[in-house]
């Protein structure tokens, strides 16, 4: 059955463990816009929701860093952080290894991805979990983008597993769901954490809303670091997601740069049909 739904949004830890520090009406317009993209999902009667996150050295480390991985388990644990930081209380999450093995199965045909039976949500997954399905009642199978340890995922094998995740999910007769999480422009960790490019940010969420491969493809890592910082190296989930879409375009549902969360917040999504 083709995807049912398609869509990105960030996933700054600030954006639950700030929300006192951020002014009350942008941060009330993202969460709102966070909580009706949960139920444009559910509104799709999605069986399962494949969430496409990056690497926070939460499960991989520079030991053995995938490119790909999803996750193939019937529960899975979250967030992995502090819960007095991330203020999300830690939480058992369902997920459903059948389905993710017939996914993986199929994403294998084309794409190299590592499975994991064992995973633990951090912030990527957790933060938007906690707007898009509160009551953790929909199955999730997590995916993950090496976007933190050189050498990077190539952005052109970014778009190769979204397009691969896609023909897997055509494959199925469940009904699936994917959203890809990210930052754009940010520097967590750093000393110009805060640090915003509002201008880049919204030139690329331009390429995506086009869903213009050619023009999401043109990065070079120099100048996304450059430009972006190195958390801006995690739009290569965003652009697994543009390539799932399969040339639907997109509509940017909410974007605003709000400095203590880090980060210009966006909710979008692609027109698949």
């Amino acid at each position: 059955m083709p995807l049912v739904y398609c869509g990105a949004c960030s996933h700054g830890p600030g954006i639950t463990g700030r929300a006192d520090r951020a002014e009350p009406k942008v941060r009330d317009a993202l969460h709102t816009a966070l909580r009706r993209m949960g139920d444009d999902i559910r509104a799709t009667r999605p069986d399962a929701l494949v969430v496409v996150a990056a690497e926070h050295f939460a499960n991989f480390f520079m030991n053995n860093m995938p490119a790909f991985a999803i996750g193939m388990a019937d529960g899975y644990e979250g967030p992995i952080e502090d819960e007095a930081f991330l203020k999300i209380k830690r939480a058992k999450v369902p997920g459903n290894k059948a389905l993710s093995k017939k996914l993986i199965e199929g994403v294998m045909q084309t794409v190299d991805v590592a499975y994991a039976e064992e995973w633990k949500f951090d912030h990527g997954i957790s933060v938007p979990l906690h707007f898009l399905t509160p009551n953790y009642d929909l199955p999730i199978i997590p995916a993950n983008i090496n976007c933190q340890g050189p050498p990077l995922t190539p952005l052109k094998r970014a778009w190769a597993f979204g397009e691969a995740l896609r023909a897997a999910a055509d494959a199925l007769p469940e009904r699936i769901a994917l959203v890809a999480t990210g930052g754009i422009s940010h520097w967590p960790a750093t000393p110009d954490s805060g640090k915003i490019n509002e201008a880049w940010d919204r030139e690329f969420l331009a390429r995506w809303a086009a869903n213009d491969r050619d023009a999401l493809l043109s990065y070079t890592d120099a100048e996304i670091y450059r430009d972006g910082g190195q958390g801006g190296f995690e739009i290569r989930t965003f652009i697994a997601a543009a390539a799932a879409a399969k040339g639907a375009k997109g509509k940017i549902e909410f974007c605003e740069p709000i400095p203590i969360f880090s980060v210009s917040c966006t909710v979008a999504r692609m027109a698949v049909s």
